[in-house]
């Protein structure tokens, strides 16, 4: 086809075969940062990234680009709107990694249940004290409050349904309730999930509506037994006001699987808390998500090259049809 695919990180090989069967010419990147990208990108017509910033600078330094894969479930890090200037179309795998991270969630969760930060950073000083001291808890008949249920969310609540005999609560102004797994609980008060809920998970995108949509006012509302659990963006939050909170006892714990910077600084203070567990963006790490999203990411690539309607195409949501 003689079209050529930039790949500023490396993709799984069932994917690279997929393309190249094809007659796609694979271009290994020379780096993932932008300055890398914008020298390799010229001649290419298609790029699958995964965390590589598409700028308006990316776009505009390539000429022949059709077409930008990325590489999982979010695409904040794309310039929509360069992209539309520019005539490219972007493709996502919004159903990649749903398991994967809806299992961290729960890890998470159940993470700070046993308040294993504690405990692990006791037992070779005390073991007794790790075990009996430290307090923990069971989750079953446990409220969990969710924040956005699309796919991911969806499986979180059955998982802490079905799993753990827990209670759910859903806030998501664009589902309606048959939308929702059966046994939940849909709430139009947002701060009904943060006054009464154990645990409050985020599972929602960051965008103009939900950027530092968590801050010192939901803290206050939850329960000093509550603990917070983000594994969407650390956009959502205002971390100085959860740093506030965790440190005072507004709430007891939290698990955080992302950060607003990432790389984060090793000095950074919320991996300094016992009563808080720090993932390095995991959710989405594993070989079988990791899997999904290559091939998802490599198809949707030719779908937009070949002509054909993508089956993933990222589009903007109209926030104004919202549902009861």
């Amino acid at each position: 086809m003689g079209y050529k695919i930039l790949l500023p990180q490396e993709i799984t090989q069932p994917a690279r075969d997929y393309l190249e069967n094809l007659g796609y010419e694979l271009v290994d990147g020379r780096g993932k940062e932008v300055e890398d990208v914008i020298k390799d990108i010229p001649d290419c017509d298609a790029i699958i990234v995964r965390l590589t910033k598409m700028t308006a600078d990316v776009f505009n330094a390539a000429p022949k680009l059709k077409a930008v894969a990325r590489h999982g479930v979010g695409f904040d890090t794309v310039d929509l709107e360069a992209a539309r200037k520019n005539g490219v179309q972007v493709v996502y795998a919004p159903k990649s990694n749903c398991m994967s991270v809806a299992e961290c969630a729960i890890f998470y969760i159940l993470y700070c249940a046993r308040n294993f930060t504690k405990v692990k950073e006791n037992i070779k000083k005390d073991y007794y004290y790790a075990k009996l001291k430290v307090n923990k808890i069971e989750l079953d008949g446990k409220t969990l409050g969710i924040i956005g249920c699309g796919n991911i969310g969806s499986l979180v609540a059955k998982k802490a349904m079905y799993g753990f005999n827990m209670k759910v609560m859903v806030y998501d102004p664009y589902k309606t309730q048959e939308q929702l797994p059966e046994g939940v609980e849909k709430v139009k008060d947002r701060d009904r999930i943060f006054k009464e809920c154990d645990i409050v998970s985020m599972h929602c995108p960051a965008n103009t509506e939900t950027v530092d949509s968590v801050g010192e006012r939901e803290f206050e509302m939850m329960k000093e037994t509550a603990f917070f659990i983000n594994t969407a963006r650390g956009k959502l939050v205002v971390e100085g006001d959860l740093y506030k909170a965790l440190t005072t006892g507004k709430i007891a714990a939290a698990g955080l699987d992302v950060l607003r910077e990432e790389p984060c600084s090793p000095d950074h203070p919320l991996l300094s808390l016992e009563n808080c567990v720090v993932g390095p963006h995991i959710g989405a790490a594993t070989n079988e998500a990791t899997n999904r999203a290559s091939l998802h990411s490599a198809q949707g690539i030719h779908e937009v090259l070949s002509g054909q309607k993508p089956t993933w195409p990222v589009v903007e949501f109209d926030y104004t049809k919202k549902v009861d």
